[in-house]
């Protein structure tokens, strides 16, 4: 009978651990793997805090596979991916943060400054657009989407920069990097009195700002104030002895006020103390116009030969070097570079700038006794600049080189009537040649 008790007993106890234990083992793993997934939370929190992107993007994958609808898990994910070079992946992170929490800033924010930082401007204008509008949001952070727009917007729409600007300012206390955006774009907006108050405030607030130095510089060197601007580089220079922003545009300003030797024993000492600024173009193009400015036209064109043969694309390039070329009578020379660089058309400036490398093949063919070359330039020159003094003698030249006696006395009266006695050689010649031609008639 007792052997049928505890029969009983413990058939209804395994009947009762049966009935139980599917809800129960459930609930157990729920919260074993909540528990697991808190603990690895912890350590990918941990990681972050301490900086080990790396560490904590894979613990931050595996809790957005099982937390898909976390925005706090998303953006994360989106910060420590960003931080390892994985930018796609961290835009697909923050914008699945974005999704999940629309009214949150953050994740916009960041999405924001990684296209812009990528070149997606008009989706980045977009999402810092919608987070600086976001009235809930931190007014620093609002503060920051609004200064990442101003600075998309500072070149194509300086106008709106502005506005961004100030209200950014009014949000958050005023930077020195504000101060100096507000100098640029008062700069180009063409308020130099503005532009050169921000860039002096910008100084005092940061004397260490080489940015500014420089862009001050060149502001007052624009207006002409050429014994400013150099005071403010020489002292600059001083502070940051070799710099080669501040040795460029010191260089800069002294060809611009006729002291194209200072600027070259500048350049010189500049090159021969920093091998990667003698390596520059750019620092190397300027050495050459000085050189060319102060009449050292070999010094210039062997420059200029070395920098065309690094770089043959470049018609304006071409084209210094060809005036250089013309400076030393190299005629022949000159006359294939300047076919060079008019053939790239589409490369110059502006149309313009096109139509005077013309004019300059014009002359060097001219001189090189190619008249008819020089006729076909002057054509194509005159289809975007009006004709000049200078532009009709040449046609009248080449013109009278090729025995066309009527349209060269067409040409030399041209030349006469608009000269007004500003080219007395070249006005004696047409009138001598105007009277030879009677006689040949």
């Amino acid at each position: 009978m007792m052997k049928s008790l505890v029969m009983i007993v413990f058939l209804n106890c395994a009947f009762a651990a049966a009935q139980q234990s599917p809800a129960d083992s459930r609930e157990a793993d729920d919260t074993s793997r909540e528990l697991a997934a808190n603990k690895r939370m912890e350590t990918a929190e941990a990681a972050l805090e301490k900086g080990d992107f790396v560490s904590a993007v894979p613990l931050l994958k595996a809790l957005s596979e099982e937390r898909p609808k976390d925005a706090q898990i998303a953006y994360d994910l989106g910060y420590a991916e960003e931080r390892t070079g994985d930018e796609a992946s961290a835009s697909k992170a923050y914008s699945q943060a974005s999704d999940l929490a629309p009214s949150w800033a953050e994740p916009r924010v960041a999405l924001g400054l990684l296209d812009a930082r990528t070149g997606r401007s008009e989706r980045a204008h977009s999402e810092l657009q919608t987070a600086a509008a976001m009235s809930s949001a931190p007014s620093a952070l609002r503060a920051r989407a609004l200064r990442a727009l101003a600075a998309l917007d500072e070149t194509a729409h300086p106008d709106a920069a502005r506005d961004e600007l100030l209200e950014a300012v009014k949000l958050s206390q005023e930077t020195p990097d504000d101060v100096a955006l507000s100098a640029r774009l008062a700069a180009k907006a063409g308020d130099t009195e503005d532009a050169e108050a921000a860039y002096r405030r910008a100084l005092s607030a940061n004397p260490n700002d080489v940015g500014a130095l420089v862009a001050l510089g060149s502001l007052l060197a624009r207006q002409a104030k050429y014994a400013e601007a150099e005071t403010i580089l020489q002292a600059g220079l001083k502070a940051h002895p070799n710099d080669p922003q501040i040795v460029s545009e010191l260089a800069a300003v002294y060809g611009q006020s006729e002291k194209p030797t200072e600027g070259i024993a500048l350049l010189k000492q500049t090159r021969a103390a920093d091998p990667q600024f003698a390596a520059n173009p750019a620092a190397t193009r300027m050495l050459a116009r000085l050189d060319s400015r102060a009449g050292q036209n070999a010094d210039a064109a062997s420059l200029y030969a070395g920098l065309a043969a690094k770089n043959s694309s470049d018609p304006m390039l071409l084209d210094e070097y060809g005036g250089t070329l013309v400076k030393l009578g190299r005629w022949p020379e000159a006359e294939a570079v300047f076919t060079k660089a008019v053939a790239m058309r589409s490369a110059f400036a502006t149309p313009q700038d096109w139509a005077e490398a013309e004019s300059h093949l014009a002359f060097a063919a001219s001189r090189n006794h190619e008249p008819a070359v020089a006729l076909q330039s002057l054509a194509l020159r005159a289809t975007v600049l009006p004709n000049s003094p200078s532009s009709f003698f040449l046609q009248a030249i080449s013109y009278d080189a090729l025995h066309q006696t009527g349209e060269a006395v067409k040409a030399y009266h041209a030349f006469l009537a608009v000269a007004g006695g500003k080219y007395p050689d070249q006005e004696f010649q047409a009138r001598h040649r105007l009277v030879a031609l009677q006689h040949t008639k």
